[in-house]
């Protein structure tokens, strides 16, 4: 999903900013604050939406986002369609089951039944750093069921029976993700038996122990975006910090964020103008770069944008701070390369915007040109600006290897018919409607071949029909 994964409705609530002076900033140049303040709000970037989105989802019940509170595992059980528009390019491919893990009192215990191979499905592990610090599912483990321990940064201990892995998190809470293959509507209550047998656990209650002192509330200010955006962001990475935790890699790099406040006292009204200022020169300065960053994730080619390795472990971000933040503006919460791949094609091969309400079109794919996957494929419509699904007349949103009734030449290839009008009823079983105007495609493809991302798989150009 493009430039937001779950992005929240979040009333402007003032904010309540302790703290005195800071020294440290009115002895620091104004030049010398825009450098080290454009550098650490790139660096923050993520760090600002895991922010909102545990205090929206999991904290805040008035948020307009509120899914459950910390260590409860809410299931979506209705595919996304047209209606939905509250996130930009959504998937119509899987269920989504979700949970905020608060790992300070005692480590969490995911639970998964036996899932075949036939039946992807995922389990996304995200510390507030975005980094996917493990993965559960299809891809990572395999089908058989299990018990994942996860643990904070501060445990210590023994596993108890009947625990598979233990999964060590660098952060103090932990967003547990989860996808669940469709194979259309009517599977949809197969789906959903699955993920009633998901299930997130605390250790005590799991090994039928003491379970140990409940932890404080988050002590979090309320997430305004408005701030975020502005030199009042420090106050938020502050209010995170207890959290956070600090990777021995960037000791020195939290210093130097400690000459704009970050880590000590923070008092925006009381800040000199002139700094002031500055500071907000740097957030200014930085959203270009990683705005920028987010809508330049890959390389094109053939009219399509080759996704490149965004997201992943802090071993494999490291030192990626830009593309780090870039890559939570593209999409929050995307998935490592290796998990799913996502080309995306809003020009045809002749360089063209797409635009229904000009021309039809097609991807024909060859036998030996189909996406590779071990799991399976498929292909998005969106309209733009808006990049959301359009209502049209055989509710289909996507189409792939799993699209019930699709036809396959006889030597194998596959032609997929994009316009607006029906292409012909004995057509229609491949047709992907799209809107009367511009639109944007997306593949998705999960658990791609590992010999295809490297070099990355290419699409077949789409194609005006003449």
């Amino acid at each position: 999903m493009r430039k937001r994964l779950l992005p929240v409705v979040v009333s402007i609530i003032g904010l309540v900013l302790a703290g005195c002076a800071g020294t440290k900033i009115d002895s620091t140049t104004p030049e010398e604050v825009q450098a080290i303040t454009e550098e650490a709000y790139i660096f923050s970037f993520p760090i600002l939406d895991s922010y909102k989105m545990l205090f929206a989802m999991a904290l805040y019940p008035e948020s307009g986002a509120y899914e459950a509170p910390p260590n409860v595992l809410k299931n979506k059980s209705e595919l996304l369609g047209p209606d939905y528009t509250l996130i930009v390019r959504p998937n119509n491919d899987t269920l989504y089951s979700a949970a905020w893990l608060d790992l300070r009192a005692e480590p969490m215990v995911l639970s998964v039944p036996a899932v075949p191979l036939d039946r992807y499905y995922s389990f996304q592990l995200i510390d507030l750093y975005t980094h996917n610090f493990a993965y559960v599912g299809s891809r990572a483990t395999g089908p058989e069921a299990g018990n994942y321990l996860i643990t904070g940064p501060e445990w210590s201990g023994e596993a108890p029976e009947g625990i598979i892995a233990v999964i060590p998190c660098e952060t103090a809470f932990a967003t547990a993700l989860a996808r669940t293959a469709v194979f259309g509507p009517e599977d949809v209550p197969k789906v959903v038996a699955i993920q009633e047998q998901f299930a997130v656990t605390p250790m005590s209650a799991f090994a039928g122990t003491e379970p140990p002192p409940t932890a404080a509330a988050p002590q979090l200010l309320p997430y305004n975006p408005e701030q975020a955006r502005s030199a009042g962001f420090v106050a938020f990475v502050n209010a995170f910090l207890p959290y956070l935790g600090q990777h021995p890699s960037e000791t020195e790099m939290w210093q130097r964020f400690a000459a704009i406040g970050i880590g000590g006292d923070f008092d925006l009204e009381n800040l000199d103008p002139e700094i002031r200022a500055a500071m907000d020169a740097g957030v200014a300065a930085a959203l270009e770069k990683v705005e920028a960053e987010g809508a330049n994730m890959g390389s094109r080619q053939n009219g399509w944008m080759l996704t490149e390795p965004s997201f992943g472990t802090r071993e494999a971000m490291q030192g990626r701070t830009l593309r780090r933040a870039g890559a939570a503006y593209f999409g929050l919460w995307g998935n490592d390369l290796e998990e799913a791949y996502y080309p995306e094609a809003s020009a045809d091969a002749d360089g063209e915007v797409l635009d229904a309400s000009k021309h039809d079109y097609v991807v024909r794919f060859e036998a030996d040109e189909l996406p590779p996957v071990k799991s399976f494929w498929s292909l998005s419509m969106y309209n733009l600006p808006q990049q959301v699904f359009i209502h049209n007349p055989v509710n289909r949103y996507t189409i792939g290897d799993r699209t019930q009734g699709v036809v396959y030449g006889k030597d194998g290839s596959l032609t997929v018919y994009l316009q607006h009008e029906s292409p012909g009823k004995t057509k229609e079983s491949n047709w992907l409607p799209a809107p009367d105007g511009l639109f944007s495609l997306q593949m998705r493809c999960y658990w791609p071949e590992p010999e295809r991302l490297d070099p990355l798989y290419v699409p077949p150009a789409v194609k005006k029909v003449e």
